[in-house]
């Protein structure tokens, strides 16, 4: 049998809880912190034993905030349309209570590590906005409980407040980042067409990236196609070490996953990231969310834009469609000033060829020497005087021109 209903201490309780909500709203400044915050809240004062908040991102449920904390899942556990209880209540938008072995429901999905799979009671509220399911709130104990009609009507209250915190947060971040985003997308457009060089490109990259995306470090990593490696090429990162960092294989570390893959990849925290190459680092530099998302042009691999946060950050399907768009135009950008500066190279081969050959051809005329022998007196002459032979070239040029006058 289940525990009695549970009164949670009256209307007073519930005034104080709202209260504590709706400061919790003001201040904070991501989802992150607001879900986290609020499931605190929602455990302690609800008498839950743990709460998870979802939202609804790319028409799956993501799970954002938790408490206890639960670094290891927050970010990336997932459920698709439907899926499992949580699921099942963000597709119908109605509440669920089981109140005892609510791991044995049908509708149950179980995850690895999750000791909430385990707990016996679990109440699910949709959050609702504008008629549209946005998230989902889960609050769960490890013994049975019936819950009472007043938590429920409760949560569903509370489930609307944070609808509305959560579409202003959506709003807010919105209109800065769009603004940014066309800031630096005009900038980027300009440098495409501009006669910079490679180095000036990487390194406005960067730091306008950085400042758009508040970023603590931004890095820009170059493909090299025969060693298939990614290297730092530019960062406005000051810490030497970080710039020193070795290459990563394709495929390796979450930057070559993002290229490996032609997808941004992103970490809640890098320090307890399975498989990111330096942990050691990001914890001496005080890192902690990371983004990767990859530069192509069209299918060719040209680098990796890799962003991080000092605080833990979970980034929105909007934040990495603009870190997407800036990377394109990176890519395009990086592409158009390599064949730029190979052009360049070419124009400048072949018009060194061209004075040396004049040179050659006065030495034969002259001093009647080979074509060899012309070739090697330049490249001597060069080597001895340490100029270059288009140099040495063009001085004998000169030297024969004011011979004749």
């Amino acid at each position: 049998m289940g525990k009695k209903p549970a009164n949670p201490k009256g209307l007073k309780v519930e005034i104080e809880i709202l209260h504590q909500i709706i400061e919790i709203m003001s201040v904070s400044l991501n989802l992150v912190d607001l879900t986290q915050q609020i499931a605190r809240v929602l455990a302690e004062k609800l008498d839950g034993d743990s709460c998870f908040v979802y939202i609804i991102e790319n028409r799956g449920l993501k799970l954002v905030g938790a408490w206890p904390p639960h670094p290891e899942q927050v970010g990336r556990l997932k459920l698709e349309s439907g899926e499992g209880v949580t699921g099942w209540v963000a597709k119908h938008k109605k509440a669920v209570m089981l109140s005892r072995n609510a791991y044995k429901d049908e509708r149950f999905k179980a995850f690895r590590n999750v000791p909430e799979d385990k707990f016996e009671a679990f109440l699910s509220v949709p959050i609702i906005l504008k008629g549209e399911t946005i998230g989902v709130i889960n609050i769960f104990n490890k013994k049975s409980r019936l819950f009472a009609k007043s938590v429920i009507r409760l949560l569903n209250s509370i489930a609307s407040q944070i609808a509305f915190a959560i579409e202003k947060l959506r709003f807010m971040h919105t209109t800065e980042r769009r603004a940014k985003q066309l800031e630096i997308i005009s900038k980027l457009s300009s440098t495409i067409v501009s006669d910079s060089y490679l180095a000036e490109i990487l390194n406005l990259i960067v730091t306008m990236t950085a400042q758009m995306m508040n970023s603590k470090i931004c890095s820009l990593m170059l493909y090299d196609e025969k060693t298939r490696e990614l290297k730092i090429a530019a960062t406005q990162s000051l810490s030497e070490e970080y710039r020193k960092k070795p290459a990563i294989k394709v495929g390796e570390s979450l930057s070559g996953k993002a290229l490996q893959s032609k997808r941004a990849v992103t970490s809640v925290d890098v320090t307890k990231e399975p498989g990111y190459t330096y942990p050691g680092i990001a914890t001496k530099e005080g890192l902690r969310s990371m983004a990767a998302v990859p530069m192509m042009v069209k299918d060719k691999p040209i680098g990796v834009i890799n962003c991080y946060t000092t605080k833990e950050h979970l980034f929105s399907d909007d934040e990495i469609e603009i870190l997407q768009t800036v990377a394109n135009q990176a890519a395009i950008a990086i592409e158009n000033t390599n064949l730029i500066e190979n052009y360049e190279g070419a124009k400048e081969a072949l018009e060194t060829r061209k004075i040396v050959e004049r040179a050659k051809g006065l030495l034969m005329k002259e001093r009647n020497m080979s074509e060899d022998e012309a070739f090697h007196f330049i490249q001597k002459q060069a080597m001895n005087m340490r100029r270059t032979m288009r140099e040495i070239a063009e001085a004998l040029i000169l030297s024969e021109g004011l011979r004749k006058q």
